[in-house]
């Protein structure tokens, strides 16, 4: 074992990336710091105690993306999801229950006021009135509750795209000539340094994206169901009136589509060794979104079976 170590060690010195001479500044600015991960990737993968028959390389890029997935990316996915119920639970709830005042209100400030109009005019004054009330005071609210969603989505996403792009840029460095990553083969890939021949690999990465895009609907409660179901009925409903309706989920769905479909296209023009981290990433996140679906849909459903707390009379609260 100390000699498959020790040779292993000599390939990875013979075989270190090495970059062309450039000013001294610039150099430490920025070459150096990739050869730095480069390095303490090479480094990694020899000191790791793994059995010989597993692939140091290969093994050492998806120990490092779980890795750096459970402590980076997962705490900001929990915070994210904490955020998300907090909106769902304790604001919209309260945004509910003011509707009918908020339309009571707004008709009287109208009548007041002696708005004429049609009805259909009239109903649309209103409407419009309502909702500008409530989502101010959803604002409001959210700000409060500190559930804002613009934040709530963009925080994981841009967590993550520097961990993404870092090792992307690291492993696309270890691929170019001369590399270790020409000795050593996995799955479908003849080298870590060369595309998949056969294209299985980026082929997979699309699927496991777009199954992370369709699995959102897999995990709801039936109450989530049934208003599903009773929103996309007023709008069909509003689009046979012939108004228009922008349904921005619908668009951010069919955008993620393309998305995956351009990710096979573009993993099968890059090395081997990126395109396992992202098979490994993407499955990742596949895995930690079901699991946290199911934990959220479990939650729920126990929350739908516990009895509602019963209020005390005030002739039992003076006993």
């Amino acid at each position: 074992m100390l000699a498959h170590c020790s040779a292993r060690r000599a390939v990875n010195v013979l075989y270190r990336p090495c970059g062309k001479v450039q000013p001294r500044s610039f150099q430490r600015r920025t070459f150096v710091s990739i050869e730095t991960f480069t390095n303490g990737f090479l480094d990694l993968a020899t000191a790791l105690p793994l059995p010989p028959s597993f692939p140091p390389y290969s093994t050492t890029i998806i120990i490092c993306t779980v890795i750096s997935r459970l402590i980076w990316t997962v705490p900001f996915s929990i915070w994210a999801k904490q955020r998300q119920r907090r909106a769902e639970e304790e604001v919209m709830p309260v945004i509910n229950s003011l509707k009918p005042g908020v339309s009571k209100l707004v008709l009287a400030e109208m009548q007041k006021a002696g708005v004429r109009g049609t009805k259909e005019q009239i109903q649309a004054a209103h409407g419009k009135r309502v909702k500008q009330l409530l989502t101010t005071r959803r604002k409001q609210l959210f700000s409060e509750y500190r559930c804002s969603p613009g934040l709530t989505i963009a925080i994981p996403i841009i967590t993550q795209v520097p961990l993404f792009m870092g090792f992307s840029i690291v492993l696309n460095r270890l691929s170019q000539a001369p590399t270790p990553f020409d000795s050593e083969s996995f799955l479908t890939l003849s080298t870590l340094a060369h595309a998949d021949p056969t294209a299985t690999l980026p082929i997979a990465l699309g699927l496991v994206t777009l199954a992370n895009v369709e699995s959102s609907r897999w995990f709801i409660t039936d109450a989530q169901r049934e208003r599903q179901e009773k929103v996309q009925r007023w709008k069909e409903d509003r689009v046979a009136r012939g108004e228009t309706v922008i349904e921005p989920q619908k668009i951010i769905k069919s955008a993620l589509r393309l998305i995956s479909v351009g990710r096979i296209l573009v993993a099968t023009m890059v090395p081997g060794g990126v395109v396992l981290y992202w098979v490994t990433s993407a499955t990742f996140g596949l895995v930690q979104t079901w699991i946290m679906d199911y934990w959220e849909l479990w939650r729920k459903r126990k929350l739908a079976l516990a009895p509602a707390p019963s209020k005390k009379t005030p002739a039992a609260k003076q006993s």
